[in-house]
């Protein structure tokens, strides 16, 4: 046998090495997929949206805009303004 070092690898070698690289390739592919956020599995995710907190669906308008108030979202000369609206709108 001119070529050859040794005897080689058998047909069962060449077997177990395919399947190895078959199973290792596999292993790779279900990792990167069970890893990555998933947005279309039913089941693992619901269906994101937005909801109110149960307190700001029974908040009056004055009482957003006391929370805006000491929030700091508004200075006082808007949270006057908009107060005295709202008084005068009831």
């Amino acid at each position: 046998m001119m070529g050859w070092y040794g005897h080689g690898m058998g047909g069962g070698a060449w077997i177990f090495m395919g399947l190895f690289w078959i199973a290792l390739i596999a292993l790779i592919i279900w990792l990167v997929i069970r890893l990555l956020p998933s947005h279309g599995h039913a089941g693992t995710a619901t269906t994101a949206q937005p909801t109110l907190p149960a307190s700001s669906v029974q908040d009056s308008p004055l009482d957003i805009l006391d929370r805006r108030f000491a929030h700091g979202e508004i200075d006082l000369e808007t949270y006057q303004a908009h107060r005295a609206v709202l008084i005068a709108a009831r």
